[in-house]
């Protein structure tokens, strides 16, 4: 009887083991079902949470979690979630939603909405301000699929502005991103842009999330395989200093990321295909 709960407990851990692998990311919180679309994540300044939020299809509420993944705070929001796909915050510890999720590339109704730090910690329901914004360069609704460019998962605040990174769905150039920039502030505005830059051609190089350090001297990108480390950049020109590939070892759909120091992002995955539905913990250094 021994010798057989020896090799149940052996093959219980191999088992464990064999799909829990994730590569040089620490798991810290098998999060709650709740959350399996999570789809954001950020930690601001005027709340000792982490801030998430589930994708499109799922109700308008900001979920604030403790350090161990675990949710303590629903915040509901006024207003649709059309596809929110990403937060940042400000220096003020206000937050972005960005309802900006456009796999089909015909969204004309893009729009961003902040959400004051007051709210975070003092309300169970809040209204928001909307920054409304169209691409410059978008002609067509939808344009041709060479020119799938026009979805966005990644958005960073930076010196009194918002920037988006897109999403490509163009086959063979899953990797592209646009910059383009925006006022963090109420108003509907013509996005400018700034830019671009490729992580690769295959699925998994596809931008899901951004964000910057606090000290504004990092940003970083995300795609399901990697973190894109950018340093040594002036202003908001972030493509133009150094950058480095940070491979996970590890490929899932992972979908926020943030700073919780200089050193170390929190970073979220989706719950599907039996994989994913985690808060991780990964070394920049």
């Amino acid at each position: 009887m021994k010798v057989c709960m020896h090799k149940a407990l052996f093959l219980f851990i191999f088992l464990f083991n064999s799909t829990c692998n994730t590569g040089n990311l620490t798991i810290i919180a098998d999060l709650s079902g709740t959350l399996k679309e999570v789809s954001g994540t950020e930690t601001t300044p005027s709340s000792d949470l982490i801030w998430m939020l589930n994708d499109s299809g799922n109700a308008p509420v900001l979920f604030g979690t403790d350090h161990k993944g675990t949710i303590v705070k629903e915040l509901k929001i006024n207003a649709k979630n059309k596809d929110w796909e990403e937060l940042t915050s400000d220096p003020e510890g206000n937050l972005y939603i960005g309802d900006f999720g456009n796999n089909s590339n015909k969204r004309k109704d893009l729009h961003i909405l902040i959400v004051r730090s007051d709210s975070l910690n003092n309300a169970q329901k809040t209204d928001v301000e909307r920054i409304r914004f169209r691409y410059p360069d978008q002609k067509k609704f939808p344009p041709k699929n060479k020119n799938f460019f026009y979805d966005c998962e990644a958005m960073i605040h930076f010196k009194d502005s918002l920037y988006l990174f897109t999403k490509s769905h163009a086959k063979g150039n899953a990797g592209h991103t646009s910059l383009y920039s925006l006022p963090a502030k109420t108003g509907e505005y013509v996005a400018r842009l700034k830019g671009s830059f490729n992580t690769g051609q295959d699925t998994d190089c596809k931008v899901t999330a951004a964000d910057i350090s606090s000290d504004g001297k990092q940003m970083i990108l995300l795609t399901e395989s990697a973190v894109w480390l950018f340093t040594n950049f002036k202003d908001a020109d972030f493509f133009d200093g150094s950058v480095t590939k940070l491979p996970f070892h590890h490929t899932s759909q992972k979908e926020g990321a943030c700073f919780k120091d200089d050193n170390t992002l929190y970073i979220t995955d989706e719950k599907a295909h039996g994989t994913g539905g985690y808060l991780y913990a990964f070394k920049l250094r």
